[in-house]
């Protein structure tokens, strides 16, 4: 997911080590907290306002959720132990843990489970809108008893197991009091620190854009302990602080953001460093809007695709990633299983992209920057701060193109906050800006990344103001598609979609790329995501000191 970050000073990194060690004076060994340094920061924690990597990173280890990943992917049992379905497909039930408590010592069960979903599916098109997608075709959900949830659907589901690994489970005593009336209180809540915990962790402290700290669970119901006191994230302003906090000893370990710049600087100071494939994309986004008030050459295919043959791929993963990414095409990675190998990245062709801008009629003024409706083609390119580094490098590269094709592009660099209002403005209308580039991390599987560019997420996880009702036909077939053989025809129908529509145009793939201390083990690197994340609680229940 989008992943929300502002800079700040590098003396929080000093900040965090005696806070850490601070908030775990009561507990064995100060020295079992493993300290995470990364760059992308918690945006809320509130889950109905947050689109942040690490704000669903927090709810993994935080709240309950029926299924999770282990380490090869596979769906496995977590809050429900078991599950069946009805003859029909419609019906599934699922059996809890019993006698499982929050932290604060309330009763945790099925009726959380049950309340959390029928929350989502009150208020779904208003202020729970950002986790729709995950209830699609839900029509009702109860709690037979304590230790039993039953969820109907309208048809038959074919990726339910995996839908509600993403759906953390709400304590319902803390969120009841707001789930009434227009809903309004449910995206107004300040969900801060110490949270009501039902996952192996509790957050104890949380300070924005600088840290957040974690401890046991008590409570835990889980029959894995964690191996550790607690663990604490630092949020670095940009790669090399949170580098220099590692080399210098006080982190244990940097996560999937490690900048490929650091890899051999880092195996030779003796840490380890792990890689393996992702499914981040990042993407330059056009605003396909088709009521955009400006600069409407850009609602033209021929430009998008112009644009798209200007962009150096190859260049940009051996300079930008120094070959730790692909070049990227469709919004689906191979990494996750769905991607269609027969949509290729296009190649760099300046020859093809000037044909078709003068096939399309924009031609080139005395300055060598084309006209188009008796404009400059000129555009201010939104780039959140997060992107700093790599997609940085890729920036110049496509400027340079860019030139080359008689448009030019104008980085206005922007804290994420701020680039996401200038994106869908004020009235979320995506009325007035042009371009951008940002990333997404998404789920394992494609069923988010593919809602995104869905017409019912205008105004929640859309940055490109899309809207194509063949495509959210699509979209509605392959959540509902039994057969996975089906469901992937009809995942490739929509790739092949953007890949042609171009809202989104995928430059590069980047693998996941972090490093830890050798003083620490236990670490499980997810084949997509990295060691920790917000598909498992493997590693930080298996993660420990070496003796």
């Amino acid at each position: 997911m989008k992943k929300i970050i502002r800079p700040f000073a590098l003396i929080a990194a000093v900040t965090l080590v005696v806070t850490v060690s601070a908030c775990t004076a009561t507990t064995k060994d100060s020295g079992d907290v493993l300290r995470i340094g990364t760059t992308s920061m918690i945006d809320s924690l509130n889950p109905f306002v947050s689109d942040s990597d690490y704000s669903s990173v927090t709810y993994q280890y935080v709240y309950p959720h029926l299924t999770e990943y282990d380490a090869d992917l596979n769906i496995t049992p977590s809050f429900a132990e078991s599950w069946e379905t009805s003859a029909d497909g419609k019906t599934w039930t699922f059996h809890t843990v019993a006698n499982a408590k929050w932290s604060d010592g309330k009763s945790l069960s099925a009726k959380d489970a049950a309340f959390t979903y029928n929350m989502i599916l009150d208020y779904q098109d208003g202020p729970t809108g950002i986790l729709a997608g995950w209830v699609a075709h839900m029509e009702s959900v109860k709690a037979v008893d304590a230790n039993t949830l039953e969820i109907s659907y309208e048809v038959p589901v074919g990726n339910v197991l995996t839908q509600l690994q993403a759906l953390p489970i709400l304590p319902e005593h803390i969120w009841s009091k707001f789930a009434t009336g227009d809903g309004t209180e449910i995206t107004n809540f300040e969900n801060g620190a110490p949270m009501v915990s039902g996952g192996p962790f509790k957050l104890d402290k949380y300070q924005k854009d600088e840290l957040a700290l974690f401890s046991v669970n008590k409570n835990w119901w889980g029959k894995t302990k964690p191996q550790i006191s607690g663990f604490g994230f630092q949020f670095f302003a940009n790669d090399d602080a949170m580098v220099s906090a590692l080399m210098n000893k006080q982190l244990d370990m940097i996560g999937q953001q490690t900048p490929p710049t650091a890899v051999g600087t880092l195996k030779n100071a003796g840490f380890k460093v792990l890689t393996g494939p992702s499914v981040t994309i990042k993407m330059v986004i056009i605003n396909t809007n088709p009521e955009k008030t400006k600069n409407r050459e850009l609602l033209d295919p021929k430009v998008r695709e112009a644009i798209d043959y200007a962009i150096d791929r190859k260049q940009i993963v051996d300079t930008a990633w120094l070959g730790f990414a692909d070049p990227g095409s469709t919004i689906v990675t191979p990494a996750s299983g769905y991607h269609d190998e027969s949509l290729a990245p296009l190649p760099f062709d300046v020859a093809k992209a000037n044909a078709l801008l003068d096939e399309a009629g924009y031609p080139v003024g005395e300055n060598g920057i084309r006209v188009a409706n008796g404009h400059p083609m000129s555009y201010d390119l939104i780039f959140p701060t997060e992107e700093n580094g790599a997609p940085d490098r890729a920036f110049q590269i496509m400027q340079a193109g860019f030139k080359q094709i008689g448009i030019e592009i104008k980085q206005r660099k922007m804290d994420p906050d701020a680039a996401w209002e200038a994106i869908i403005g004020p009235n979320e209308d995506y009325g007035d800006y042009d371009i951008a580039m940002w990333n997404w991390t998404p789920p394992v599987d494609p069923d988010f990344v593919l809602s995104v560019l869905t017409c019912d997420q205008r105004g929640n996880n859309s940055d490109s103001g899309y809207c194509n009702p063949a495509y959210d036909e699509l979209y509605l077939q392959q959540g509902a598609a039994l057969d996975n053989q089906e469901r992937r025809s009809i995942i490739n129908q929509m790739q092949k979609i953007i890949y042609d529509d171009r809202p989104y145009i995928v430059y590069a793939m980047p693998m996941v790329i972090e490093a830890h201390s050798t003083q620490w083990d236990g670490f499980v690197l997810s084949p997509l995501v990295g060691s920790v994340n917000n598909l498992s609680t493997l590693t930080l229940l298996s993660v420990h000191k070496v003796p």
